[in-house]
């Protein structure tokens, strides 16, 4: 047990009802899993406000109560405590609960709209084949060093970023990289850690569901740099037209990448091909076996982020030569008819255009491209004609599909992504609801050489329904659908 008191160490306080000098056991801002002698922090959520649960929580022993709003009736026994933003209160508490763990290793923040998972993945992998005990906290999982914990959002909540960072530091985790989302940022997770550095990797397009505007949106990412100690790094993509802003206001020192301006770090593709790309970085070539524009980006970060913390620059180069792709980034099976399937994360415009321009550069001319797409329900509805648009226009045949419908119809999501695309592309769509019958159909469709785009879900191994998920992964059912096809 720890002592209140020292809990709420630098949380601002507006009233305080009750003794501050009282043990407690945990914290918790789901009162359902409130306990005897616990901490409860009321928190507005998208969904539900924690303040209606307050009651709740005291009813199963909550000792202590952090709220915007003080309740009508305080119960004797149990301090209240009045702060003006729950989420920045339950940040420090979180952080001081846990002794601070972030700064017990180095914690590297990455953000931006596309390439978060494949740099703070690939940095994990890195870091680990030079020898390092590191941790991971991304989309995909958390890794605290060799152990692997399943993860279902970006950026977890704080409570359980400090619980995985505290476990790293018992592990003797030196390195920690972590996506951090713009939801992430917004909603105070990232507040109270202690960042090394932080890499911008590129903005476009996305969540403007949430925030609104596209400014908005740029700004919340900002935060993040404005917010590093001086003692700190901030790596940017200047190719970006956001780089430099990025970098605007922070303390931190300052460092740049980029293919096409002049930058601290840069990058060169000399070749392309279906199994990797020739790059040249720091004038030293090197063959890796991921291809594409995006990806020559996000492994120049990874190389300057590496010398920025001190790695020997031929053993990084080394190092990223032997790195294999991220599940679901650009993930490719070819099938005995020499049918090339490739599945991908890309969910936003940005990122389906950088993955058909991929696909498109590497082309003979001869060969079909079928993109199997949808777009997420309760989502940004701006970019599903956007992306109705670029899938018709740089493909031979777009399938539109269901991509985690959730509470919307699946119907009208397609007939949004339909209304992006031009007169003269209306005869290469077709619209299947079903995506594993959208799959089989571009299976079908395809002929020898032919390439199959199946973008949007990448490493998901669900499909989201009503609140119901069924376990769905693009990268089976297209393979089990071209193996099919072979027999």
């Amino acid at each position: 047990m720890k002592l209140l008191k020292d809990i709420l160490y630098k949380v601002s306080l507006a009233a305080v009802s009750g003794d501050t000098n009282v043990m407690v056991n945990n914290v918790h801002f789901d009162s359902r899993k409130v306990g005897m002698d616990d901490i409860f922090v009321a928190v507005r959520g998208l969904i539900t406000d924690g303040h209606k649960y307050i009651g709740t929580a005291v009813e199963l022993g909550a000792k202590a109560v952090v709220c915007e709003e003080l309740p009508e009736i305080l119960v004797g026994g149990v301090t209240y405590l009045k702060v003006p933003n729950s989420n920045s209160a339950l940040a420090t508490i979180a952080a001081n609960f846990y002794e601070h763990p972030s700064k017990n290793l180095k914690l590297v923040g990455i953000t931006g709209t596309n390439g978060k998972t494949t740099v703070s993945t690939l940095l994990y992998r890195l870091f680990k084949k030079a020898g390092f005990k590191v941790g991971l906290i991304s989309t995909i999982k958390v890794m605290v060093d060799d152990t692997e914990h399943p993860t279902s959002h970006t950026t977890p909540d704080v409570l359980t970023i400090n619980e995985y960072l505290s476990q790293m530091n018992e592990k003797g985790v030196e390195f920690c990289f972590m996506e951090v989302s713009s939801h992430g940022i917004h909603q105070k997770r990232s507040e109270s850690l202690h960042f090394e550095g932080a890499i911008f990797t590129n903005l476009s397009h996305d969540h403007l569901d949430y925030h609104k505007t596209f400014a908005e949106y740029r700004d919340t990412k900002k935060k993040l740099f404005d917010d590093l100690p001086k003692t700190a790094f901030a790596l940017s993509n200047i190719d970006d037209k956001n780089g430099l802003v990025m970098l605007q206001n922070t303390k931190a020192k300052k460092h740049t990448y980029a293919l096409k301006s002049y930058a601290d770090y840069r990058a060169q593709i000399l070749e392309k091909q279906f199994n990797g790309q020739l790059l040249k970085i720091d004038k030293n070539e090197l063959w890796s076996k991921l291809i594409g524009d995006f990806n020559a980006y996000n492994l120049l970060a990874i190389y300057a982020t590496a010398d920025i913390l001190g790695l020997e620059k031929m053993e990084t180069l080394q190092l990223i030569s032997q790195l294999e792709n991220v599940d679901g980034r650009f993930q490719y099976y070819i099938s005995k008819d020499k049918i090339t399937a490739i599945v991908d994360y890309a969910h936003t415009p940005d990122a389906l255009k950088n993955v058909l321009i991929t696909i498109n550069a590497l082309r003979t001319g001869n060969e079909n491209v079928i993109t199997v797409v949808g777009c997420g329900g309760d989502r940004d509805k701006s970019k599903r004609p956007v992306m109705g648009h670029i899938a018709s226009e740089m493909s031979n045949q777009a399938i539109f599909t269901s991509d985690n419908p959730r509470t919307e119809s699946p119907s009208i999501i397609i007939e949004e992504m339909e209304a992006g695309v031009e007169a003269h592309n209306t005869k290469k769509i077709l619209s299947i609801e079903n995506r594993k019958q959208a799959i089989k159909t571009a299976c079908k469709l395809a002929l020898a050489n032919d390439i199959i785009l199946v973008a949007g879900k990448g490493h998901e191994t669900y499909q989201e329904t009503n609140g119901v998920r069924v376990d769905f992964d693009d990268f089976k059912e297209v393979k089990a659908a071209l193996t099919d096809l072979n027999k």
